[in-house]
């Protein structure tokens, strides 16, 4: 009966190390997640294990002992490297355990660039201390850093650092490629790197690193969540966007994104309601309400032909706001402005 309440939380985590046999680790994950009534993501592969589970906090909390006395991670996991937000088994539509070549999608193979060749991490005091000296640094034109935001454009939108650099990618699988066009960018900087729970940082520094550019690159251990933790009011402003049901949790008031048609402020997600259309589109109650509710007019006009047409008949997936966004943004810097830290 507890295993099965509703009152419950989601836990974020990862853990990086050998696995020889992935397919085995995916059946007894699965099981484990069935039998405590967890649903979620988990991505396991050789390199790894990668989940986002949610379920009763009874369950959670038998899921992250039984994890720390898993053989396979007893030396490497902590209780600290489970990340815990209000939630439930109601936050996934189902569970998903999967073998994958990597554990985060960065899409280079980890053979080439390993997590074993991560940046400098800094506990979320350090990151906080790093942070407060780059933006007085910053204002006034003093700066050899970059506090580089690594996720990816719909989630530093709704919110992020003060005064971070966040490209404006898609898919985190685009972040090397955004990093061999921005090279000059980083050129004899120290970088300030932070994601969401830490993960896509591990490898993300790591692809970073190999490029020999950088002075030196730090990430945040424990991402956002961690941070959060220990400076809900600190220079993270804004939401952290979460990859389920829930699309964001909160630690401050701050809204810092607005309404893609009548730009009130507002940062609620709803997907885009064409049919044909996964964008994610920030759109108020107001506008909800006279029926803007798909991500751009293209959209708009689609979910239009798609109500009015007979069913079955497909419709091209196109859509405005992926059509005018470059894959990979190049960052058009001057060399002044790189130089005055700005």
């Amino acid at each position: 009966h507890a295993v099965g309440s509703k009152v419950g939380e989601v836990l974020l985590y990862y853990c990086y190390c050998e696995v020889k046999d992935p397919e085995k680790l995916c059946a007894w994950q699965k099981a484990l997640c069935q039998h405590l009534h967890l649903t979620g993501k988990v991505r396991v592969a050789s390199e790894g294990i990668n989940g986002t589970v949610g379920g009763s906090k009874v369950a959670t909390n038998l899921y992250i002992e039984v994890m720390l006395s898993q053989p396979l991670f007893k030396d490497i996991l902590c209780h600290n490297d489970f990340k815990s937000s209000a939630g439930g088994a109601h936050c996934f539509p189902d569970l998903r355990v999967g073998v994958f070549k990597e554990i985060v999608p960065m899409g280079i193979d980890p053979k080439k660039v390993s997590y074993k060749e991560t940046g400098i991490h800094l506990s979320p005091q350090e990151f906080h201390k790093e942070v407060e000296k780059y933006l007085s640094q910053a204002s006034q034109g003093q700066n050899d850093t970059i506090l580089l935001d690594c996720r990816n454009f719909y989630e530093s939108k709704i919110g992020h650092f003060q005064g971070c650099l966040a490209p404006d990618i898609r898919k985190f699988s685009y972040f090397p490629s955004y990093v061999d066009e921005n090279l000059e960018l980083f050129k004899n900087k120290r970088v300030l790197m932070y994601c969401t729970g830490g993960i896509r940082c591990e490898r993300g520094s790591a692809y970073l690193r190999s490029k020999a550019v950088c002075k030196d690159v730090y990430q945040l251990k424990g991402g956002i969540h961690k941070y959060l933790e220990e400076f809900p009011d600190g220079f993270y402003r804004g939401k952290l966007f979460v990859f389920d049901d829930r699309y964001a949790i909160s630690s401050n008031e701050d809204v810092i994104s607005a309404c893609r048609y009548c730009g009130t402020l507002w940062d609620q997600y709803k997907l885009c309601s064409s049919q044909h259309c996964r964008q994610l589109v920030l759109t108020c109650p107001s506008c909800r309400k006279k029926g803007l509710t798909a991500c751009c007019p293209v959209c708009q006009e689609k979910e239009l032909m798609v109500t009015s047409r007979a069913s079955g008949q497909a419709l091209k997936e196109e859509c405005e706001c992926t059509k005018k966004r470059p894959r990979v943004p190049v960052e058009h810097i001057s060399k002044a402005t790189l130089d005055a830290g700005k």
